[in-house]
């Protein structure tokens, strides 16, 4: 008699929210057939050694209102390591004035992404917290899988690094001059979504952290409330559009990797099914507008300074937003 393959390699990795976005885009069929293939609960032996290597890892997670929020948090490589495939630990937290000061609760819904700039290589991992501790915290896995190089800037460390302590400043409810200067030439930022409906299960609920790159500019500053960036073609499981269509709260963060600032913004997406003769931006498949809610700004919260490198191909193919 065979055995039952167990229902943590057969359920749909995939939400309500994700399933609606693969729908609209044509990918709904396709993700059916691979989705539990590709999205595992355990991370492969390469995910574990790639995150053991890491200066830093991005998270996403949410604060005690529900909103989530991205950061980045930093150590020395080893500071993620994994003691088996279904575990991640973290030694390190964010600090007090970071917007997840205090989220990594037993039982928090987290996501991680793992990415290597002078590498352009990327893995995604999802899950809960399963210990909290005082120098850190570790993530059971939910979902572990990877991600193309596409839209990534190389950029390596550099010996020089950021002595004074962070510094945060008074929350915002708009985007200052500084704050849309940053935007405006950013040409990478990440974002952090959630998803609770009432279909979620183990296997596909909870908190995700995304990469988004382009040429600098590619985040257009609409007004001081209001964000617009193209979506360009990717792995088709539309993660975080799937979560932005049934939950709109997201968190950006924009980090200036030479100076060291976070900027992180809060608002509510809004997805803009146009295409790319309609969106005015070459490559876009689709736009995401934030409406801003909440800024919060942190100076020198990347211990360590980045030098750029060249930039994406794949970004050389995308546009920019037309100009008066």
């Amino acid at each position: 008699m065979t055995a039952p393959v167990p229902t943590s390699l057969t359920a749909s990795p995939f939400h309500a929210g994700e399933m609606a976005v693969q729908t609209l885009a044509g990918s709904r069929d396709a993700m059916a057939e691979i989705g539990a293939r590709v999205i595992r609960p355990a991370m492969p032996d390469q995910h574990r050694q790639f995150f053991a290597q890491l200066p830093f890892l991005v998270v996403g997670a949410l604060d005690p209102e529900g909103q989530p929020w991205a950061t980045l948090l930093s150590g020395t490589p080893g500071f993620a390591h994994s003691p088996d495939a279904t575990l991640l630990r973290v030694n390190a937290l964010p600090p007090s004035t970071d917007p997840l000061h205090g989220a990594m609760t037993l039982g928090a819904p987290i996501g991680v992404l793992g990415l290597e700039p002078s590498t352009r290589r990327r893995n995604r991992m999802n899950g809960t917290v399963v210990e909290a501790q005082a120098q850190g915290f570790a993530i059971r896995v939910v979902q572990s899988f990877g991600n193309c190089p596409q839209y990534i800037r190389k950029r390596d460390i550099t010996p020089n690094g950021h002595d004074d302590a962070p510094r945060a400043e008074p929350p915002q409810t708009s985007l200052d001059d500084d704050a849309q200067w940053q935007i405006a030439s950013a040409d990478t930022f990440f974002v952090a979504s959630h998803y609770s409906g009432a279909d979620a299960t183990e296997r596909s609920a909870g908190t995700d952290v995304s990469h988004r790159g382009g040429k600098p500019g590619f985040v257009r500053v609409d007004d001081a409330h209001t964000l617009t960036w193209p979506e360009f073609r990717g792995n088709a499981f539309y993660n975080t559009l799937g979560n932005l269509h049934a939950n709109p709260r997201a968190g950006l963060v924009f980090v200036d990797f030479a100076s060291g600032d976070f900027l992180h913004v809060a608002g509510d997406a809004e997805i803009l099914w146009q295409d790319e003769a309609q969106s005015g931006f070459d490559g876009a498949q689709r736009l995401v507008r934030v409406h801003v809610r909440e800024v919060r700004r942190v100076r020198g919260a990347l211990p360590a300074q980045w030098r750029d490198g060249e930039t994406s191909p794949s970004v050389e193919r995308t546009g920019a937003w037309p100009t008066a």
